[in-house]
């Protein structure tokens, strides 16, 4: 007999749980975090980029993800349930952005895939800690998920038309690209349902980068800087992981309706 949706109830522990996730899914977004830290607007930014540049991100972009998740997932190594290592994936990311501080703009295509590889090796790192199993596909496609999430969000955006909705955006190209991995593989990347969902997901992202590329275009923002602007782009999306896996176990438990709407009943 199945249980009404009203009978069912989280434990304490879980709802504590939730509200974590909440709060983390609702983190201010990062152009207010890398504002605060260069003390003036992004937009200034914008004016000293080369005006290719949105397009050379996009595709660097794609062709990071496309190569990045399974790099990550292959390098984690034992699948049982673990803490993650956030602070080492920020120290790698750091050096990168050092790295990447020195060599200036012309860098992009070297340091944006090696970015993009430590951020899903931390995300899947964290979805394992979650006690998620990263060889499945669907929490493979669940870590692509996380680079589109809260790219643009403001610090009193409305979850609702944030985190759930764009959950939502994606569940068609999420759905077809796991039917498509499923029979064919990961190799096949040439295929529509595989590549509309990387499109999707670098869309949201290239955003992000866009924003990120622009803070270390200011001449204030030095090789040193331009580390700790990596630190808040990786610890951003590290917070997305982390509130979207607590959010998924509790869905793999409970069901995607109970955990919405509890979700969204939650006061942080």
């Amino acid at each position: 007999m199945v249980k009404d949706i009203n009978e069912i109830q989280l434990s304490q522990e879980e709802l504590c749980d939730l509200r974590i996730a909440k709060s983390k899914l609702e983190y201010p977004g990062l152009t207010a975090r890398i504002t605060d830290l260069i003390g003036q607007p992004i937009e200034e930014g914008f004016k000293l980029l080369p005006k290719n540049i949105n397009k050379k991100i996009g595709e660097v972009t794609q062709m990071a993800l496309l190569k990045g998740l399974e790099f990550a997932v292959l390098t984690i190594g034992e699948n049982e349930k673990r803490i993650s290592h956030d602070w080492l994936h920020k120290l790698l990311i750091a050096g990168s952005g050092i790295a990447g501080g020195f060599a200036g703009i012309s860098s992009l295509s070297l340091e944006l895939p090696v970015s993009t590889c430590i951020i899903l090796r931390s995300i899947a790192d964290i979805a394992r800690s979650e006690g998620h199993n990263i060889r499945l596909l669907e929490v493979k496609l669940s870590c692509l998920e996380i680079l589109a999430l809260g790219s643009t969000k403001k610090k009193h955006d409305s979850v609702n038309s944030g985190y759930w909705a764009i959950r939502s955006t994606l569940a068609k190209s999420v759905t077809e690209a796991a039917a498509f991995i499923a029979e064919k593989g990961l190799a096949e990347k040439g295929a529509p349902p595989l590549l509309r969902l990387i499109a999707a997901i670098a869309s949201r992202f290239s955003v992000v980068i866009t924003e990120e590329v622009a803070a270390k275009a200011i001449p204030i923002v030095g090789a040193v800087a331009g580390g700790t602007i990596n630190v808040l782009f990786i610890n951003h999306f590290q917070e997305m992981a982390r509130g979207h896996f607590i959010v998924m176990r509790l869905e793999n438990k409970y069901g995607t309706e109970l955990v919405e709407n509890i979700y969204n009943e939650i006061e942080v």
